[in-house]
């Protein structure tokens, strides 16, 4: 965990140390970055670890964190690009690569971390 962990709630931080998860978190504007390195991946994609971000808008966790993006970038195990995930992005001096996936079921004030890398990985294992 980086020395930032304190811009996450406690039960975000006892959630990710209680699954292991070596993460880093940073602010990038009003954003706070949230980065799970060695994250591993489905058996549908190559590379099968990647640092995964997260991107927490002003307002999380009462506000909808959109889309995630992963570094390096992830193709899928047949060689084709994952359906909405060509466009790279540089963040904090690092390229990325942005998922567009959204989740319109969020509840402000209920979800958390957990539920977020519980779509990130319910979408993943899709292996689309």
């Amino acid at each position: 965990m980086s020395a930032n962990g304190h811009l996450l709630s406690e039960s975000d931080l006892e959630y990710l140390t209680s699954k292991g998860f070596r993460f880093e978190v940073t602010t990038l504007g009003s954003e706070i970055h949230l980065v799970i390195n060695d994250f591993e991946l489905p058996s549908q994609y190559v590379p099968r670890r990647c640092s995964l971000l997260l991107r927490l808008p002003p307002g999380y966790p009462n506000t909808n964190p959109d889309m995630f993006w992963t570094t390096p970038g992830v193709c899928l195990a047949n060689g084709a690009m994952p359906i909405a995930a060509q466009v790279i992005e540089n963040l904090g001096g690092k390229e990325w690569q942005r998922w567009s996936r959204h989740n319109n079921v969020w509840r402000p004030g209920v979800d958390d971390i957990q539920t977020k890398l519980r779509a990130v990985r319910t979408e993943l294992e899709k292996g689309r």
